[in-house]
């Protein structure tokens, strides 16, 4: 298995509790869901085969209330 890459991440409290609990659903913990995630959106960008997003600097709209 190659080696992982350490990272510090900064994330709202709000995003921490949703990844969280959605983690303890998936039986993962928050790092796994994050690299879960990660790993998705990847794939997903790959598959829409578009090398940027049609809007760059936009911030997302998170409903995590």
């Amino acid at each position: 298995m190659a080696e992982k890459k350490q990272i510090p991440l900064r994330v709202s409290e709000q995003l921490y509790a949703a990844i969280s609990a959605w983690a303890e659903d998936d039986f993962r913990s928050i790092n796994g869901q994050i690299e879960y995630l990660l790993t998705e959106c990847v794939r997903q960008r790959k598959r829409n085969g578009s090398p940027r997003p049609k809007e760059l600097d936009v911030p997302p709209e998170l409903d995590i209330s």
